[in-house]
């Protein structure tokens, strides 16, 4: 999922805290200022994804020509791809040769914190790090402490046909009543077609409907003392799944049983009026790929091309996706490691990042990333954003599946939706747990 949100941001300055820096040689590992830093005759190894290569690598090249400046260092990049980053990055962490830098998706980051893999960060030294996202920011927390730095995000907007909206007599929405009656709308005037859907929305696909469970004030799962329960069950939780079920049965047609991922080809037929997405999808439904199982095959337009807009979701939270950055627990050089970091997100390359058209990492700076053309809806709507549950055994409840089948379950009708939260709950309770 983590590599379905083709845009960024960044920024925030940070340098490791004394007791991060008790193990490294840096010179002046225990002073944390740039002044003390000297980085002469070493080579830090940084380890970025490939999207920072060929979407913004002279911003790259800005921060590393600064930081060997100030503190005389080199830096080497290497450039990962999200295919095979994480069998590589397990592999060099069992060794001593590790990258002093990694970047990891916001929703990968937990499991390495939780393990010891990166050192603690001083969060205070981070520029904006008062109002950073909390999508980004929460997997960086554990125990009070902070382990990664916010680097780059990306947020569901709605996603909807501006012919349609026009030939409706309607307008973007700004509330969830003002949302289902343009659904209502142009359901009534699309109604001679079968396979017109009014609102496209997957029933299988969980970062919506947890967006709804958001809404609504509820949550996946919460801990209490050392232990973790799942909360599907409560009330406000149930009102959200509610809401989003009665949206499915009622707007949206096709498979229901599918997921997201084809939801922007599935747009792309022009067979629907609004989808809730990742910004980058409404350009992906005006243009796919020839051949779509080659990669590098040419795009084509589709029957929707100049016919689609974005707003932000009313009253919808976004999931926030994105990366973030921490320095390894067995770098040799984390003072150094840390200052990069501060240089590759301060205030110049955040700059340089909005022109590129990505979002910052901080809530007060999306003003200035809405005024990007392009960025207005994603920039709001990651204003109020969600992140999963910072549990060490997170990702073992996506692999199974948890949530997706009990989001089957109710819009098939094989549950009801309190049936399906409390089935839910015990396999996410007895998961996280385990």
């Amino acid at each position: 999922m983590k590599r379905r949100i083709a845009i960024a941001a960044a920024l925030a300055a940070t340098l490791l805290g004394a007791a991060a820096c008790g193990g490294s040689d840096d010179s002046g590992a225990n002073d944390t200022s740039a002044q003390a830093l000297d980085g002469t005759g070493k080579t830090i190894k940084v380890w970025l994804m490939v999207d920072a290569q060929s979407s913004w690598k002279e911003v790259v090249e800005d921060a590393n020509a600064r930081f060997t400046a100030a503190t005389k260092a080199n830096v080497q990049v290497e450039y990962q791809q999200w295919a095979n980053h994480l069998t590589k990055l397990d592999a060099t962490l069992a060794g001593s040769d590790v990258p002093d830098v990694v970047e990891l998706g916001n929703t990968e980051m937990p499991k390495y914190v939780f393990s010891g893999a990166f050192a603690e960060l001083d969060k205070s030294r981070f520029e904006n790090s008062a109002t950073w996202l909390k999508g980004l920011s929460g997997p960086c927390e554990l125990d009070s402490k902070t382990y990664c730095v916010p680097y780059y995000a990306g947020a569901r907007v709605l996603i909807y046909r501006t012919d349609l909206f026009e030939a409706a007599g309607i307008k973007p929405p700004t509330s969830y009543a003002e949302l289902t009656a343009a659904a209502d709308s142009l359901k009534a005037k699309n109604g001679s077609n079968a396979k017109f859907a009014a609102f496209y929305m997957p029933g299988a696909y969980w970062y919506a409907a947890m967006s709804w469970v958001y809404g609504e004030g509820g949550q996946i799962a919460k801990k209490d003392g050392d232990k973790w329960a799942g909360t599907l069950s409560e009330p406000t939780a149930q009102a959200g799944l509610q809401k989003w079920a009665d949206l499915v049965k009622k707007y949206s047609s096709g498979d229901v049983t599918k997921d997201e991922n084809d939801q922007a080809a599935i747009f792309a037929q022009g067979q629907s009026a609004m989808f809730y997405g990742n910004g980058w999808e409404a350009g992906a439904a005006q243009e796919q790929r020839k051949d779509p199982n080659d990669p590098n095959s040419a795009l084509v337009a589709t029957k929707v091309k100049g016919k689609v807009a974005s707003a932000p979701m009313p009253g919808i939270p976004s999931f926030l996706g994105g990366s973030d950055l921490g320095v390894t627990a067995k770098s040799q050089n984390q003072a150094l490691a840390a200052e990069w970091i501060k240089y590759f997100t301060d205030a110049k390359a955040q700059e340089a990042l909005l022109a590129k058209g990505v979002l910052p990492n901080a809530t007060s700076l999306l003003d200035k990333a809405a005024a990007v053309k392009g960025n207005e809806a994603t920039a709001l709507a990651a204003k109020s954003s969600w992140f999963v549950p910072m549990a060490e055994k997170w990702a073992d409840v996506e692999k199974a599946g948890v949530l997706q089948q009990a989001l089957r379950d109710i819009v098939t009708g094989k549950k009801t939706v309190a049936e399906a939260a409390q089935w839910a709950d015990a396999e996410i309770t007895k998961t996280l747990n385990g």
